[in-house]
C-alpha cells in the first residue's frame, strides 16, 4: 500500500475528492495548503470528513460534529487538535502556517451554531507546536 504524509493514497485520494478536488489535492500533494480564510480552509480540508455543516458523520469511520461543540470553547483545544492531530484526526501542523490554523480555528469557533467570540493568534498556535527535531 502506498502512502502519502502517513495515510494510504487511497484515503487521501477520497478525502481529497470529497473536500473539493483538483486544487485541495495540489496543495496538499505538494505539502501545504494555499488558503488563508478560516472559511475557504474548512472547506478545502475540514468539511470532508466533519461535513459541510459541521454535524459530523458516523459510516467507514466517526467523524465528530464541530456544530454546538462545548469543547471548542477554549480556543487553545481546536486550535492542538488541528496542529498535533488527536486519535484519528492527522496532524495538519505541517500542511498549515500558524496564521492558517488560527483562521479556521476562528471559523469554526464563531460558525456552525458556536457563538465564541474570543480569537486565537497565530503567536499562540506557534507556542502550541512540538519543538523541531534537530537534523
Amino acid at each position: 500500500m502506498k502512502f502519502v504524509h502517513g495515510r494510504p493514497v487511497g484515503l487521501v485520494a477520497l478525502a481529497i475528492l470529497a473536500a473539493g478536488g483538483g486544487a485541495a489535492a495540489q496543495d496538499f500533494f505538494g505539502g501545504h495548503f494555499s488558503e488563508q480564510t478560516g472559511e475557504a480552509i474548512f472547506k478545502g480540508i475540514c468539511q470532508g470528513c466533519h461535513m459541510p455543516d459541521a454535524k459530523g458523520a458516523v459510516g467507514a469511520g466517526a467523524y465528530p460534529a464541530l456544530a454546538g461543540d462545548e469543547r471548542l470553547s477554549a480556543a487553545a483545544y481546536p486550535a492542538l487538535v488541528i496542529t498535533v492531530g488527536q486519535k484519528a484526526m492527522p496532524s495538519f501542523g505541517d500542511q498549515l502556517s500558524d496564521e492558517q490554523i488560527a483562521n479556521v480555528v476562528n471559523y469554526i469557533r464563531s460558525n456552525f451554531g458556536n457563538h465564541y467570540t474570543d480569537k486565537i493568534t497565530p503567536d499562540e498556535v506557534k507556542a502550541m507546536r512540538p519543538p523541531k527535531a534537530p537534523g
